[in-house]
């Protein structure tokens, strides 16, 4: 049975929008809970599918339009045996996409995260990754589908 979520999980997903690694301290701070509160309504959130591999799913009407999203095309110094940039491009929640390609590029990533400077942040963490040759990227304006 889902439930609808009230202000205080509302708060909860707002602050896991912005930092899916909170630690359950820093939210019980940032929403007046205590960390066993805020654990158990985290719990409940997963539960009910409000919160899906650590990926918070913005329900239609309530701001889904405002991810920000891009591709990330990734080349790799060795693109046959470059599997520890993949492994380190599984490790990053915001990354909602990665496939391996055949022909100029090594690598597609999709990502979504709330505001273009996190996606700033998520491709410089992918330009250090030791592998990792170079990188293009492209912000999505519209999707057609």
């Amino acid at each position: 049975m889902k439930r609808i979520l009230d202000p205080l999980d509302e708060r909860i997903l707002a602050e896991l929008s912005v930092n899916a690694r909170a630690a359950h301290a820093e939210l019980a701070a940032k929403v007046n809970l205590s960390r066993n509160a805020v654990r158990q309504r985290i719990e409940r959130l997963e539960r009910d599918g409000a919160i899906q591999g650590y990926t918070i799913r913005v329900g239609e009407g309530r701001g889904a339009d405002t991810r920000i999203n891009a591709l990330i095309f990734v080349y790799r110094y060795d693109r046959m045996r470059g599997a520890e940039v993949l492994q380190a491009l599984r490790a990053m929640p915001e990354i909602v996409q990665c496939e391996v390609l055949s022909g100029e590029f090594d690598v597609l990533v999709r990502v979504s995260a709330a505001t273009a400077e996190r996606v700033h942040r998520v491709w410089n963490d992918i330009a250090a990754l030791p592998g990792v040759e170079n990188t293009v990227t492209s912000f999505v304006l519209s999707s057609v589908s």
